[in-house]
């Protein structure tokens, strides 16, 4: 029988996979015919995430996912690169089975890097971190980044990371090579490097300027697609950015079918 625990470990999964995007609602009535159990188990499961900070509910709009506000982006990668690098410095030494552990790992993110499954790749990818701090000795700080990192997952669907995955895995790579080598100093240093690049290809505005947004959508467009192609692009931003992924909807020729784990049946 399913239970409110393996619900809410689903959505979450969902969310690493980034196959439920910010902002995506999450009905009690579908959840409950997916999971075949009652809406008093779905509505557990959902209260659950949300007092981890992964989805939220309102009278209007009933439950959804997160749709975390730049504020909070910033305060959620301060966070872990408190977590992370505190975690590094204060571990001392680092055993060969959490190594091998650690590479092991690496290994399956190389692997997905080279298949075409998105989701697996990106799963793969936030949960290092939530193996390295496991792999550190401190199950309770794995548990509180794994909340983080799905968070973080969401603010990069958001607000359109730039940031290469191939690139990701590098750093880790680089990472657990510094822990075998015992260069702690190195580690930390460089897990302060690689949340920062994360946090950097985030398409945020400055805090000094809050009418950034509006002013690039209100400046003049110029060149010969003023007409039909400035048209065409606005609509292209508007498919990219305004638009909550929904069961159904159809990407056009040249993209990838939409997943039907979960975040399509919703």
């Amino acid at each position: 029988m399913t239970t409110a625990t393996e619900i809410s470990q689903r959505i979450l999964e969902a969310v690493l996979a980034q196959k439920l995007a910010p902002g995506t609602r999450l009905g009690e009535q579908p959840l409950a015919m997916l999971f075949d159990c009652s809406r008093t188990l779905v509505r557990e499961g959902l209260m659950r995430l949300a007092a981890r900070g992964i989805v939220t509910v309102s009278a209007r709009r009933g439950w959804y996912v997160v749709e975390p506000s730049q504020d909070e982006a910033r305060e959620a990668f301060e966070a872990r690169r408190v977590i992370e690098t505190g975690l590094i410095r204060r571990a001392g030494t680092v055993d060969k089975a959490a190594v091998k552990r650690l590479k092991v790992h690496l290994g399956r993110e190389k692997a997905a890097l080279k298949g075409g499954d998105v989701g697996l790749r990106s799963y793969l990818l936030g949960d290092f971190h939530v193996c390295l701090a496991e792999c550190l000795g401190n199950g309770l700080l794995a548990d509180t980044l794994r909340d983080f990192t799905a968070r973080t997952t969401l603010i990069a669907m958001r607000y359109q990371s730039s940031h290469e995955a191939t690139q990701s895995c590098d750093e880790h790579v680089q990472i657990v090579a510094a822990l075998e080598r015992g260069d702690f100093a190195q580690a930390e240093e460089l897990m302060d490097r690689h949340i920062g690049a994360v946090q950097s290809a985030l398409k945020l505005q400055s805090r000094s300027d809050p009418l950034a947004r509006l002013r690039d959508a209100l400046a003049p467009v110029s060149g010969p697609s003023r007409g039909g192609g400035a048209a065409q692009d606005l609509h292209t931003r508007s498919r990219k950015s305004g638009r909550r992924g929904q069961a159904g909807d159809d990407p056009g020729p040249g993209h990838e079918p939409p997943s039907t784990y979960l975040g399509a049946l919703l």
